[in-house]
């Protein structure tokens, strides 16, 4: 068979190369996509962390101010005020009135967002969303690492012209895109 009727036809191995050229363009497109999500994952899950962190350090903060009140309130209304000038036993109990509502501030302020029970619960939601973008960051990485091993294998097969590496390549790439789409929807739907 000649040259020219390869070419007419569009046939041989050249317009199989071109597909072959076409499918690792497409690769490494999908690659590129993948690993900018997994970027983004990476990225939104420090942010996370470093909210989650801040958020149980003010926890922290309140219940050592709220644990250093109750000892004081205990303190004065415990020692009792017997013998006192009228004045000071009434600044005494005013005293531990204020610190009452300190304590019970300390512990659940909805208006601020910023007692012990509402920081604990927004220290959590950041902590799920962080471990939610941890998950898709490995899902990512795991469909980078497809993608890149499609690449290598549709490489391959233009050297060796070994056609069943393409077809290991093609499904390493379905692989790739259903991490990659399993990253993006629904990251911790799979835990590995």
């Amino acid at each position: 068979m000649s040259h020219g009727h390869h070419a007419e036809h569009g046939g041989g191995e050249g317009h199989g190369n071109k597909k072959i050229a076409i499918f690792i363009a497409v690769l490494a497109a999908l690659l590129a996509i993948a690993e900018a999500g997994g970027k983004s994952a990476q990225t939104a899950a420090l942010f996370h962390n470093i909210d989650a962190t801040n958020l149980w350090q003010f926890f922290q903060a309140k219940t050592i101010r709220r644990t250093a009140l109750q000892v004081g309130r205990s303190v004065l209304e415990y020692t009792g005020a017997e013998g006192l000038p009228a004045n000071i036993a009434e600044g005494r109990r005013k005293q531990v009135e204020q610190w009452r509502e300190d304590i019970r501030r300390y512990e659940s302020e909805p208006e601020t967002q910023e007692g012990r029970q509402e920081l604990m619960k927004r220290a959590k939601a950041q902590e799920e969303l962080r471990d939610r973008s941890m998950a898709a960051y490995h899902l990512y990485e795991l469909s980078s690492a497809s993608f890149q091993i499609a690449i290598v294998l549709a490489s391959a097969t233009i050297i060796t012209g070994a056609a069943w590496l393409i077809y290991v390549g093609g499904a390493l790439s379905a692989i790739g895109i259903v991490l990659s789409a399993v990253a993006w929807l629904a990251p911790i739907a799979i835990h590995l």
